[in-house]
């Protein structure tokens, strides 16, 4: 298996590591090998060749079987007046690979629960998918500043084609399939003319391909509300890109730390057959900040690596293995600063990225001896 890593900026190069420390731990425990290349995207893009998305990265990530992605961006690539941006590249390989849908799930671990500022009623049994549509909407619409007077005018145009709406649409009901059977389709109807379109074409898909499949239409608006009020009440949401990240970003509170939360980027078959190598990635950003203090957190990348070896590389039992030693790991308390401040004793007890890492790993271990021990007593 060919995997190509982009550490990218900030916190993006501890979290990588700590990413290809579980996923070659489990190429070695299951009997894999793995060919790694590393590549630049983003800010280090930028100062190693000008370019935030380097044609050697889109030439390496399109050979690949899948890619984990860091994070990118942070303030020494942020002039007001900058033509190129970090945030390009990762814009740029998204298209370049044809990657429209990205899956979140949000599904809150127990054992850190106290985590989020809601009370526990409140976050208890919420598992819910975001499906959001990755490639069209204001993200990539025409931009243009232009002077106007005494000052500037600036526009950011959202389009979004029945097509793109259509094959989102498909995604969001294949997967509410595999789960309990309802989206939320999420859009600003009253207000947006693509929104209007959104509705439409979701309606007729889901009744004309998905009649076993409940759906139900919700403003953004009333949709970021019920996030924090009652978010066990949601299933799948489908939505467009820009209402998609926010609100992602938001129900990150469900779960504690926006550090802990996976995501993965896919697109359709190849042209000439196969499936594109689809992008995985935690949802958090570059985190300057914490650059270089080893207190980022790295569940967010493992369970993004997970999340490649069930989408990717089609590998369920190596998925399941790093979904249970990252739960074992949160149980035994092992959690970087973000999840220890929580517990009531500040960032007592808390360990480094590296650690949580080796954590997972060591567990890891533990799950793949258990369960081939099951295994063998199960043929005896």
């Amino acid at each position: 298996m060919k995997i190509v890593l982009l550490p990218g900026d900030g916190i993006g190069p501890e979290v990588v590591a700590a990413g290809r420390l579980v996923l070659e731990a489990v190429a070695d425990r299951f009997g894999h090998r793995l060919e790694i290349e590393e590549c630049a995207i983003g800010g280090a893009a930028i100062d190693a060749t000008g370019d935030p998305l380097p044609a050697a990265t889109v030439a390496a990530c399109r050979e690949a079987d899948a890619i984990l992605l860091g994070a990118v961006g942070g303030p020494r690539w942020d002039a007001p007046d900058a033509r190129v941006r970090p945030e390009q590249g990762l814009l740029g390989i998204r298209r370049a690979l044809g990657l429209f849908a990205n899956l979140r799930p949000v599904r809150p671990h127990p054992s850190v629960a106290s985590a989020s500022p809601l009370r526990a009623h409140v976050v208890d049994g919420v598992d819910l998918l975001v499906v959001r549509e990755l490639t069209g909407g204001m993200y990539f619409g025409a931009k243009t500043l232009v002077s106007e007077g005494d000052g500037e005018r600036a526009i950011d145009t959202c389009e979004y084609t029945t097509g793109e709406i259509e094959r989102i649409a498909r995604v969001a009901g294949d997967l509410a399939r595999s789960r309990r059977r309802r989206v939320t389709s999420v859009d600003k109807a009253n207000v947006l003319e693509t929104s209007r379109l959104w509705r439409r074409t979701t309606a007729r898909v889901m009744a004309e391909e998905f009649p076993d499949v409940r759906v139900e239409h919700a403003l953004v608006d009333s949709c970021a509300m019920r996030l924090i009020q009652r978010p066990r009440e949601f299933d799948v949401i489908l939505t467009e890109n820009m209402f998609g990240d926010i609100l992602t970003d938001e129900a990150a509170v469900l779960a504690g730390s926006i550090g802990v939360l996976p995501s993965a980027s896919l697109g359709d078959a190849r042209p000439g057959g196969g499936r594109r190598p689809g992008l995985y990635e935690p949802i958090h950003g570059s985190a300057p900040d914490l650059a270089g203090t080893g207190t980022a957190n790295p569940i967010g990348t493992i369970a993004s690596v997970a999340m490649m070896f069930r989408h990717s590389l089609q590998l369920e039992p190596e998925a399941a293995a790093i979904d249970t030693a990252i739960r074992r790991t949160l149980d035994a308390g092992i959690v970087t600063p973000d999840l220890a401040a929580s517990r009531g004793d500040g960032v007592r007890g808390a360990v480094s990225t590296l650690e949580v890492a080796r954590a997972v790993v060591a567990r890891l271990s533990t799950t793949v001896a258990r369960d081939a021990s099951c295994a063998i007593a199960s043929t005896a």
